[in-house]
């Protein structure tokens, strides 16, 4: 951005530019409000107006309780800041956003290699804004929140493209979740399969089906597959996928930005900064430090217990991945006693402390996707596009309309839902012969588990009884809480059978004997039509071999 700073003898064009950004006439809602709106996070449902997750709760009965727009702001030495300064400071901000939409109206295609710090930095300085040290941290405090709010620092941010999605935000007020997201992860999970501690290193895919390979061995085989890991794991490549993703895939994995935000959730004896306080602010003196524990959320109306949580942004975030614990907690209650002591509040230790460390996690790499310099929304579609009608994708990062939002997440999975019940209907027309075969597969193998060879546990095997090594089919059931039994199959060896008969060397626990079944024998377990046509042979013969000995049995002659 190309821009000239006035002069500073310039003193009359100076005032008249600060007077610009302070002026009365902005009608844009509060920076403070509009940085929570645009993102879901911590369990709050931001805009509950048509808002997907919304109609849930209600749907469910979980209560939600309005987030009061009241939120405080304290210096760095305790003190409340001015109301006045900080609405003075709030305009200055909303301005200066007003300004970077204008300017990359006028730099059109170039602003898409230009940050949006780049931009605002540029702005302030041609306006003179935030000439104090105390406007200076309470613009910081600003910007700090719009790092929060997009998950990364404004000199990654696109200047172009970074509010490409605020035309589709949710109206309505902001709402924690009374009991956390799990209430509604629970619900919608009920009575679905779900099977934990699997780490997935390997994606196949293809003509014949899907196969997930788990780093521990285990293959599980499908039609197709829904990859809905964050956008950080697809970065890092900590997934091989067979063959390799499209180039134009890849290419917007890399130029989407994938930030951080980090926090500190503390359980103290009792709510010492108000039960009618939802959120207050702290400032910091270092401007690279402007994101450390700048907010502060209450949760003790929704959490059943007086929790604190602590929000950690922009580079801030970064330093936090290494910080040490103890020296954390101490920064924040320094931070708290400096605020509530003079006051004539004790601030007490607190019993429990959790410090997140999203960029270090290797299931995460990072918190949530933002539109980064060189990126654009396009990127979240190209993201959301299957491949071959195998590979599916879904998360917050192929939503273009609601990306770092849980609802946008929500809304990924219904619209990976029906693009795969879309394509399986296709694949079905196409191959009526292949369905008809795979229920006759379904029928054949429920008759023959009625009177299975071996029963082990949760275990059954089925062989054709013409060798001591033959290969037969096992089942294996899992409950576990569920409503109904849900069964796998898998092709099996007749010393496989024996090892589990023997407890497989583990302690006979299920868990243990399937890993010597995956890691010794090489057991995939899949759904009937994944068994293709070696399974369904192989379940034929068995078949056949058993109508035959039956057979043989009935007509055996009277001795």
């Amino acid at each position: 951005m190309d821009t000239t700073t006035p002069s500073s003898s310039s003193s009359a064009s100076s005032n008249a530019a600060a007077a610009t950004l302070n002026g009365a006439h902005h009608q844009r809602r509060s920076s403070r409000r509009t940085s929570q709106k645009r993102k879901n996070y911590d369990d709050v449902i931001t805009g509950i107006h048509a808002n997907p997750l919304g109609v849930l709760a209600r749907q469910l009965s979980i209560p939600l309780h309005k987030i009061r727009e009241n939120c405080p702001l304290y210096g760095p030495d305790g003190a409340p800041v001015d109301p006045r300064l900080d609405a003075r400071v709030d305009s200055v901000f909303n301005t200066l956003l007003e300004k970077a939409s204008r300017a990359r109206e006028v730099l059109g295609e170039s602003a898409r290699g230009i940050s949006l710090g780049e931009v605002l930095e540029k702005l302030r300085m041609l306006y003179v804004a935030a000439r104090t040290a105390e406007e200076r941290m309470l613009l910081n405090w600003h910007l700090a929140n719009l790092e929060y709010a997009n998950a990364g620092c404004l000199s990654e941010l696109s200047a172009a493209y970074w509010d490409q999605d605020d035309p589709y935000e949710m109206d309505g007020d902001h709402c924690f979740l009374v009991g956390g997201n799990w209430r509604l992860v629970d619900e919608l999970c009920e009575g679905i399969p779900i099977i934990y501690e699997k780490i997935v290193r390997l994606i196949k895919y293809g003509d014949q089906g899907v196969e997930v390979v788990t780093v521990d061995g285990q293959v599980f085989a499908a039609d197709m597959v829904l990859c809905t890991v964050s956008l950080g794991v697809l970065k890092k490549k900590c997934i091989q996928f067979v063959p390799e993703l499209p180039v134009r895939k890849l290419e917007a994995i890399q130029r989407l930005g994938f930030g951080l935000l980090n926090k500190v959730a503390m359980l103290f004896p009792r709510v010492f900064w108000g039960e009618d306080l939802d959120t207050f602010g702290h400032l910091n003196e270092e401007e690279s430090r402007r994101g450390e524990f700048f907010l502060f959320f209450g949760y003790q109306s929704v959490s059943g217990g007086p929790v604190l949580i602590a929000l950690v942004a922009g580079e801030a975030a970064v330093d936090f991945e290494t910080s040490d614990p103890a020296v954390v907690l101490h920064r924040v209650l320094s931070i708290l006693r400096g605020i509530y002591t003079p006051r004539g509040i004790e601030v007490p230790d607190p019993i429990q402390t959790v410090c997140t460390r999203w960029g270090s996690d290797p299931l995460c790499h990072g918190s949530y996707s933002h539109v980064s310099v060189g990126s654009s929304g396009a990127d979240y579609d190209i993201l959301a596009e299957n491949v071959e009608g195998r590979l599916f994708f879904a998360g917050e990062a192929t939503t273009r309309k609601h990306p770092a939002t849980m609802h946008g997440a929500f809304l990924s999975g219904l619209r990976a839902a029906s693009s795969i019940l879309s394509a399986s209907r296709t694949r079905a027309n196409n191959n009526n012969c292949a369905r008809k075969e795979i229920r006759q597969c379904e029928e054949t193998i429920e008759r023959l588990f009625k009177d299975p060879d071996v029963v082990v546990g949760d275990f059954m095997f089925v062989f054709d009884g013409s060798d001591r090594e033959e290969t037969g089919l096992v089942r294996v059931a899992f409950e576990e809480g569920m409503e109904r039994e849900v069964c796998l199959y898998g092709i099996v060896s007749r010393e496989g059978a024996r090892e589990v008969e023997r407890g497989g060397g583990e302690g006979g626990d299920k868990v243990g004997l399937l890993g010597v079944l995956f890691k010794k024998y090489g057991l995939r377990l899949m759904g009937i039509g994944g068994l293709g046509e070696v399974g369904r042979g192989l379940v034929g013969r068995i078949a056949g071999a058993k109508k035959k000995r039956r057979r043989k049995y009935f007509c055996r002659p009277l001795s």
